[in-house]
């Protein structure tokens, strides 16, 4: 069975959260993180979803002013994908943002996610532009 659920900077959750991104989002791309990148985290709304005890997917939702969330470093397990897991975490951080009265979400997708993102009715806003070396696209979504 599946769950979703807010997970505590710092925790044992918070452990797996790091290494599953550092896995899928950073590995392939030759990096690593820096403890500066990582203490960002510390302020925002950490998710995670668990087969068990075991973390396949994760989100992390940043509070950005004029009532707008940023959804970034979403990973969904290798083995994982393709099953709706990622959808299942963006309605979760779309539930919590509508519960926050939060009008607006954005995130910067990879340009082969933007689909994915599609899909789910965001819309892309400018043109493609590089993050940590590859193309991405900044997209949104109005809750209103």
């Amino acid at each position: 069975m599946r769950t979703i659920t807010v997970i505590k900077y710092g925790s044992l959750q918070y452990e797996q959260m790091v290494a599953l991104r550092d896995k899928v989002l950073r590995k392939p791309l030759g990096l690593s993180f820096t403890t500066e990148e990582l203490a960002k985290d510390s302020n925002d709304i950490l998710l995670g979803c668990f087969e068990g005890i075991e973390m396949i997917a994760c989100l992390i939702i940043t509070q950005l002013p004029n009532q707008t969330y940023k959804l970034r470093q979403m990973a969904v397990d290798e083995s994982r994908q393709n099953n709706g897991i990622g959808r299942e975490i963006i309605q979760f951080a779309e539930t919590i943002a509508i519960e926050n009265k939060v009008q607006l979400i954005e995130l910067n997708a990879r340009k082969v996610a933007v689909e994915f993102y599609l899909k789910l009715n965001y819309k892309i806003v400018g043109d493609i532009f590089f993050e940590v070396g590859i193309e991405h696209l900044r997209m949104e979504k109005n809750l209103q």
